[in-house]
């Protein structure tokens, strides 16, 4: 029970708990409703002051915008005048002198047209005195080809005269030629020209080449040979140049023509068997052929120093490769002399050589005995190797067995099988 005293009349009275509860619930939301009626009124207040007083806000800053709108909107309007004002100064300023261009324009046209018509004038002046100077070196020049015109006749006339007496001349050799080539037989045919070379050579031979060696090969023993070989010598006695020659020439009437390709590999191989520096083939071959037809033909892209000549280029071709050869006669001459001081030092060299090469041979004949021990010391060592392991493996065997045995006790194998265990029980019970 609670007590309540009156605060009127200061009486006092008791309540029960529910009672209490009512009259402190009902104290209670009376001052609650009161509480919020006054927040409720005191915001409706706060509320519309808030609401005038942006309104007025708004007001005032819409005022403040539109001033400085209307502020910006003269500003532009100043600005555009003065803009419209500085453009029409411009366009008053580029029309005066568009105007005064016009006119120095108009005035260099009429000056450049008076120059023209003084120029067209001028020219049709040169023009007609260039035309009656080429009128004059015409007539000139027709007087000057006729003269030409008639001096060509003769000449014309001289030069057919000439070249059908040189023609005669050529068919009459033609003829002569080739009844020489009919009554010859085909090895007659490549003799000739190898006499006609022999003949060139020996014209010159008591003059030019008193030193020199110039006979046929006649030394077939390697199967083949050349027509000549040709060696010349200095007064010491040392060679400076060595030619091995080929001639080769055929009937007209041959049905099987032969080129000069077909004897380069032949003449190449000659050359190296006799020891010759230069090899030579004099061809009468494909006349036709203007690339053998031109001079000396340098083959030495095919076979090394190897040339091919036409007949009327034999004794030139002998002269080039002997003066060039003369050019290294100094050079070859010491050689020669330092060759034949050590001859000595070469002997011996060969000696030791030779002692090396031997030396060589028997240190590798051992080497290869000893090496061929040594695998099969190998051999043995591996084998014995393979038994050792295999030993040492048993062995191991053995030691796991014999510990297997060591651990096997009563307790162990009873340990599975309760008959065995009993038994064994039995037997310690009875001892």
């Amino acid at each position: 029970m609670e007590e309540i005293k009156c605060p009127k009349c200061g009486e006092v009275f008791k309540v029960d708990e529910s009672g209490y509860a009512a009259i402190l619930k009902q104290v209670r939301d009376n001052e609650f409703d009161k509480e919020l009626k006054s927040r409720e009124d005191h915001y409706a207040a706060d509320k519309e002051n808030a609401v005038l007083l942006a309104k007025e806000q708004a007001k005032n800053d819409l005022n403040a915008a539109l001033r400085d709108k209307d502020a910006v909107i003269q500003s532009l309007e100043h600005q555009l005048e003065q803009l419209k004002a500085e453009y029409q100064h411009t366009m008053d300023a580029t029309r005066l002198d568009k105007d005064q261009e016009i006119v120095v324009l108009k005035n260099r046209l009429e000056q450049a047209d008076m120059q023209r018509r003084l120029a067209v004038t001028e020219a049709v002046a040169e023009k007609d005195r260039a035309l009656a100077e080429k009128e004059q070196a015409i007539a000139l020049l027709k007087g000057d080809i006729n003269t030409k015109e008639k001096e060509k006749q003769l000449s014309e006339k001289s030069l057919r005269e000439s070249f059908e007496a040189q023609l005669r001349l050529k068919d009459e050799t033609i003829a002569q030629y080739k009844d020489f080539k009919a009554r010859q037989s085909t090895k007659m045919v490549g003799e000739s020209l190898e006499q006609h070379c022999l003949t060139e050579f020996n014209k010159l031979r008591a003059t030019g080449f008193r030193n020199a060696y110039f006979e046929k090969d006649n030394d077939a023993r390697s199967g083949s040979k050349g027509d000549f070989i040709y060696r010349e010598n200095a007064e010491d006695g040392t060679e400076f140049i060595s030619i091995m020659f080929e001639m080769k020439n055929e009937a007209d009437e041959t049905a099987t023509k032969h080129k000069n390709e077909d004897f380069l590999r032949e003449l190449d191989k000659d050359r190296q068997e006799k020891h010759c520096e230069y090899a030579v083939l004099v061809s009468l071959l494909e006349a036709e052929n203007e690339f053998y037809n031109t001079g000396i033909v340098d083959m030495s892209h095919r076979y090394p120093k190897m040339y091919v000549i036409r007949p009327q280029f034999f004794i030139p071709m002998i002269t080039l490769l002997r003066n060039a050869a003369l050019n290294s006669l100094e050079y070859k001459q010491e050689l020669a002399v330092i060759r034949s001081q050590n001859i000595d030092i070469t002997h011996f060299e060969d000696e030791v050589n030779d002692f090396k090469t031997k030396f060589a041979y028997n240190y590798n004949q051992a080497s290869k005995r000893f090496q061929e021990a040594i695998d099969e010391i190998d051999k043995s060592i591996t084998h014995l190797q393979k038994i050792r392991d295999a030993l040492t493996a048993s062995d191991r065997q053995l030691r796991l067995a014999n510990d297997k045995a060591e651990d096997l006790t009563i307790k162990r194998l009873t340990r599975n099988n309760p008959t065995m265990a009993a038994r064994f029980a039995a037997l310690q019970d009875e001892k």
